[in-house]
C-alpha cells in the first residue's frame, strides 16, 4: 500500500543533513555549555554559531535570539513575560479568536491573574478587521498578539500593517510565525515586531526545540528561572543537538525557501483544483491567495472529519481535521467556529499540509482515493439522503 505523509503542519521528520549535524553533540561534543574548560567552550562555541545562524535567517541580532523548548512555549514566554514586566503600566492584551492554543490558553491564564484581554473577530477568511484592532487599543494596552498565518487554514495576515497600528499607540506586537518559518521569507526589521515564536520542528528539525525573538529594549521577565543560561533570560541546560539541528534545518529552509515554495503551491493548487471539480459540496477555508504554500483546508459537507481521517488512513494517507474528536473531544475546531461556520460542517473539515518529501504522484493517489471515500460515507449518512432527495 502506498503511503503519504500530508500533515506537514503538524510536524515534519528531520532532513538527513540535519541528523548528520546534530549527531556528534549527543556523545563527542557533550560538555555543559556553562562550564569553563575546552569540552564547555566547543558545546558553547557551537551554540553560538547556532544562533547566529537563526538570527540571520530572520535579519535579526544573534542577541535577539533565545532558544526555547517549543513554539510552545515561545507564546508563552511572550505573552507572560511582557505581563509581567508592564503590569503596572497596564493589564490589557489584545490577541484574536483563531490564536494557537498556546497563545489562547495563556491569555486565558493571564484573565484568571486580573489582566484583562480582547479577543478579535476575524471575517470568513480569517483575517481580523484592523479598524477593530485599533479601536480595541486602550490607554492600558500593552501587548497585541497575532498569529502570522493561521496554522488549520493557512490564512497570512497582515502583521506589518498590525505593527504600524501598535506604534502608533506605543504597544508591544508578538506574532506566532511557526507556520510560516521557511515557508515565507520572515524579516523582522521589515516588519517591525518586537517578539516572534520559531519552532524547529516544522521546518525539518528536530522537536523538543524553538526560540524567541526579542528586538533589543524589550521590556520582558523571564518565564523559566535557575541558571544563567540564554544570556540570563532563560535558564535550563541547553538543548545543545536539538539547537544545533535547528540551526542547520533553518539554513537549509532559507537557502531552498523560493523553489520549495513554488513546488508546494503547484501542488497544493492541483489539489484544490481538482478536488473542487470531482466533489460537489465542499467549502475551502481560509483565503484562496494569502494562504501558506502548503495549506489546504476543505470541508466536506454531510460527513464527519474523523471517519475521513480514519479512511484516508486506510489507504495510507496521513491528514488532520479541524474536528477535535480525536483528542478526546466532541467540540468543532474554534477556528472554523470563528470564521463562521455551522458545527456541522466544521465536523466535516480536512487539512493536507503539504511538504517537501511530497511528489505528484503523491497528489494523484490522494485525488484518486478521496473521491470514492467521501461519497462512500455520505451513502451512509442519512443527511446526505435527504439532501440527494431534494429535501
Amino acid at each position: 500500500m502506498k503511503r503519504v505523509y500530508l500533515d506537514y503542519a503538524a510536524t515534519s521528520p528531520v532532513k538527513d543533513e540535519v541528523l548528520k549535524e546534530m549527531l556528534p553533540y549527543f556523545s563527542d561534543v557533550f560538555g555543559n555549555p556553562s562550564s569553563v574548560y575546552s569540552y564547555a567552550r566547543e558545546s558553547k562555541k557551537a551554540i553560538d554559531k547556532a544562533r547566529d545562524i537563526v538570527a540571520t535567517t530572520i535579519n535579526a541580532k544573534a542577541k535577539e535570539i533565545y532558544f526555547t523548548g517549543s513554539g510552545s512555549e515561545a507564546d508563552n514566554w511572550a505573552i507572560k513575560g511582557v505581563a509581567s514586566a508592564l503590569k503596572n503600566k497596564g493589564k490589557h492584551i489584545i490577541t484574536s479568536k483563531i490564536e494557537h492554543h498556546a497563545v489562547l490558553h495563556t491569555c486565558e491564564y493571564l484573565e484568571r491573574e486580573g489582566f484583562e484581554v480582547t479577543y478579535l473577530d476575524v471575517d470568513e477568511n480569517g483575517f481580523i478587521d484592523l479598524v477593530d484592532l485599533e479601536n480595541s487599543i486602550r490607554e492600558d494596552t500593552i501587548l497585541i498578539s497575532i498569529m502570522y498565518a493561521n496554522n488549520e487554514i493557512g490564512t497570512i495576515l497582515p502583521i506589518k500593517q498590525i505593527v504600524e497600528i501598535a506604534k502608533r499607540k506605543s504597544v508591544l506586537v508578538h506574532t506566532d510565525a511557526v507556520q510560516v518559518y521557511g515557508n515565507i521569507l520572515i524579516d523582522v526589521i521589515d516588519l517591525g515586531v518586537d517578539l516572534l515564536s520559531l519552532s524547529a520542528h516544522k521546518i525539518y528539525g528536530p522537536k523538543g526545540v524553538g526560540a524567541l525573538y526579542i528586538k533589543r529594549g524589550t521590556k520582558i521577565n523571564s518565564l523559566i528561572y535557575g541558571g544563567a543560561q540564554e544570556m540570563k533570560k532563560r535558564a535550563g541546560t541547553e538543548n545543545i543537538a536539538g539547537i544545533i539541528g535547528f540551526a542547520k534545518a533553518a539554513e537549509l529552509a532559507i537557502e531552498n525557501i523560493e523553489e520549495h515554495a513554488t513546488k508546494l503551491k503547484k501542488l497544493r493548487d492541483k489539489l484544490i483544483e481538482e478536488i473542487t471539480k470531482t466533489i460537489p459540496h465542499i467549502r475551502l477555508n481560509g483565503d484562496p491567495i494569502k494562504r501558506l504554500p502548503g495549506n489546504v483546508n476543505i470541508c466536506f459537507k454531510y460527513i464527519e472529519g474523523e471517519a475521513l481521517l480514519l479512511s484516508l488512513d486506510l489507504v495510507g494517507i496521513a491528514a488532520s481535521s479541524g474536528s477535535a474528536c480525536t483528542s478526546g473531544s466532541l467540540d468543532p475546531s474554534h477556528v472554523l467556529m470563528a470564521i463562521g461556520l455551522t458545527h456541522e460542517i466544521a465536523h466535516g473539515s480536512l487539512r493536507l499540509s503539504i511538504g517537501d518529501f511530497n511528489s505528484e504522484e503523491d497528489i494523484d493517489y490522494v485525488l484518486e482515493k478521496l473521491p470514492e471515500i467521501v461519497q462512500r460515507l455520505r451513502d451512509m449518512s442519512p443527511l446526505y439522503e435527504e439532501v440527494i432527495g431534494g429535501n
